[in-house]
């Protein structure tokens, strides 16, 4: 049950928070995770995340294209949807792995990812 707009403590291990929701940045409250929307609030994973949206939209042209029967557009679109999903996924990767290194983290480490 989550408190009222009138009690003082969150009841989180404890631990009391007061004051505007601003000043309980980041708000454990709501969450147990080290970096919730780290992807989004991480300015580098930006060209990743935009690559594999890009790579969607190929998919469907490509697949598109194919239901046409556009071949050449085919093959042209599959190379482009492979490399900017590959891209995309590998920097989303590479600045995750670079986020745990910095903490003296393994990429496998389950510490709220």
């Amino acid at each position: 049950m989550l408190p009222g707009p009138d009690e003082t403590t969150t009841g989180h291990s404890g631990a009391e928070h007061h004051g505007r929701p601003d000043d309980n940045f980041p708000d454990y409250t709501r969450t147990s995770r080290a970096h919730v929307g780290e992807s989004i609030a991480d300015a580098r994973n930006w060209p990743g995340i935009i690559l594999v949206a890009i790579g969607l939209v190929g998919l469907a042209l490509t697949l598109t294209a194919a239901g046409y029967g556009f071949a050449g557009w085919v093959i042209i679109g599959a190379i482009a949807t492979v490399v900017c999903i590959g891209v995309g996924i590998f920097l989303v990767v590479a600045e995750h792995r670079r986020l745990k290194n910095r903490e003296g983290l393994n990429l496998t480490d389950q510490a709220g990812h």
